[in-house]
């Protein structure tokens, strides 16, 4: 993030606009909605900004910004359409130790004015970093029609009762009342009877709300899908949205963090093969202690939470504490490297049932039905398998399996950052090490990426 978003205080202060042609119109369009002193140096301008200077919005200075028109100014724009014109705007704005914005010249701004959706005092500001400003005015024109012409009178009202909502606890009881006033009756009660009927809701609600019995709190496991934040589920999302705590493994990428709410506790509970974990016991002890304070605790699972993921340990401990849950289920691993291969897990004449297993456990490599696995055709999901790659390969081969069984290891799978390496049972520990591999990664037994499967003949009559 190059563009570092804020919203500015401008009552007040100065905004200067240097230019008066229809540049400087597009921005002074935007820049009246403020509460700032505007001020417009332009020799020649525009019938509009003649109209504004007349209606007494704006201060017009008939000649080109000159040296100290800046001082104090908060803001400068160069919008006079003219290289030479702007660049000297932009010593003067530096020299004042104004910000100053050239208007469609990115790299000589210091910062950029984002595309705006106005319902005053909600604002959402939509930038792109100057890289797509058609993009900008489309998500700008999305978001105009999903929110409400009233959404701004609603906030309005409900600013000037925030002193009696704070009869309520701080917190979930809190952001539950609010949340029922903006989403739920506060709209309907505008439309029927303006300001008077939204007030008359806030009272009722804050009485409702007062008497209720406090929340009991509750843990959901939550399955945070590979990785790719689009595959995560609606119920999932929702669920991260409402959580006051969120406690996470280390497989659960960054991108799905950043979508729980600001305020929420976010505690990483990582754990890893062979290297530094938080113990089960006290990952059961942290969601028992943060719901019996009343709080909504979202347990995120990379992938699903019932592959792998101790769901067995958690919710025992849960109801051992008599603390309610309810289990989210998430996209595995398997199905997103499943479809980076362009191959289904089960096939007719190929495999009817495919296994779940893992590459180790808590007393090391794991042990599994080799010889069964050995046998032609069959099709294994082995997470946890890169240090293990060694140790798997021998057993296969140890029990029969064919020397040119397809492997393919999906490092990072539904990620930006997604490898896929195509080997075989020989060739797998060794590719492993050669290939560097460092991301969360699974290896799928008995497949190869569609693509390759044609060329996996000719591969291993090359290796033989």
């Amino acid at each position: 993030m190059q563009h570092f978003p804020i919203f500015l205080d401008t009552a007040g202060r100065r905004i200067v606009v240097s230019g008066g042609g229809d540049a400087a119109v597009a921005k002074l369009r935007l820049i009246l909605k403020t509460a700032a002193t505007v001020e417009v140096f332009a020799e020649n301008a525009d019938p509009a900004i003649e109209a504004w200077a007349a209606d007494g919005v704006l201060t017009l200075h008939r000649r080109a910004l000159a040296d100290g028109d800046a001082e104090g100014a908060m803001l400068v724009y160069g919008a006079s359409e003219d290289d030479a014109a702007d660049t000297r705007a932009k010593t003067i704005a530096e020299a004042a130790g104004a910000l100053f914005n050239w208007v469609d010249n990115l790299e000589q701004s210091a910062f950029i004015t984002p595309a705006i959706v106005d319902r005053d005092p909600v604002t959402v500001a939509i930038g792109t970093e100057g890289a797509a400003p058609v993009l900008a005015r489309h998500i700008k024109r999305d978001l105009e029609d999903r929110l409400p012409v009233a959404l701004g009178a609603l906030a309005r009202i409900g600013k000037a009762f925030r002193g009696a909502a704070e009869a309520l606890p701080f917190g979930r009881a809190r952001r539950d009342f609010w949340s029922d006033y903006y989403l739920r009756s506060g709209p309907p009660a505008y439309e029927k009877a303006g300001e008077t009927g939204a007030l008359e809701a806030l009272d009722w609600l804050l009485e409702r709300h007062l008497a209720e019995t406090p929340k009991v709190g509750r843990v959901a496991l939550v399955g945070a899908g590979p990785g790719d934040p689009e595959l995560l589920t609606m119920k999932a999302r929702r669920a991260l949205d409402e959580a006051d705590v969120v406690i996470h493994d280390r497989l659960v990428a960054p991108e799905i963090l950043e979508l729980a709410r600001r305020e929420a506790l976010l505690i990483e509970a990582g754990k890893e093969g062979f290297g530094p974990s938080m113990k089960q016991d006290d990952i059961c002890a942290l969601m028992v202690e943060h719901a019996a304070r009343g709080a909504y605790v979202v347990r995120l699972k990379g992938g699903d939470p019932s592959v792998y993921g101790r769901l067995d340990e958690e919710v025992d401990a849960l109801d051992a504490a008599g603390i309610s849950w309810n289990v989210v289920p998430g996209i595995t691993a398997a199905s997103a490297a499943a479809a980076s291969l362009g191959q289904s897990l089960t096939k007719r004449d190929r495999n009817s049932g495919v296994r779940f297993l893992t590459g180790h456990d808590v007393k090391g490599f794991a042990e599994h039905d080799w010889r069964s696995l050995a046998k032609p055709g069959e099709v294994a999901a082995i997470y946890m398998a890169k240090k293990g790659a060694r140790f798997i390969q021998g057993r296969l081969m140890m029990h029969g399996a064919a020397p040119d069984t397809p492997v393919s290891v999906v490092e990072s799978a539904s990620r930006p950052d997604q490898r896929v390496l195509a080997t075989t049972l020989a060739r797998l520990a060794a590719d492993i090490d050669a290939g560097n591999m460092t991301g969360p990664a699974i290896l799928m037994y008995g497949l190869a990426p569609r693509a390759a499967e044609a060329a996996l003949p000719a591969l291993n009559e090359e290796q033989a």
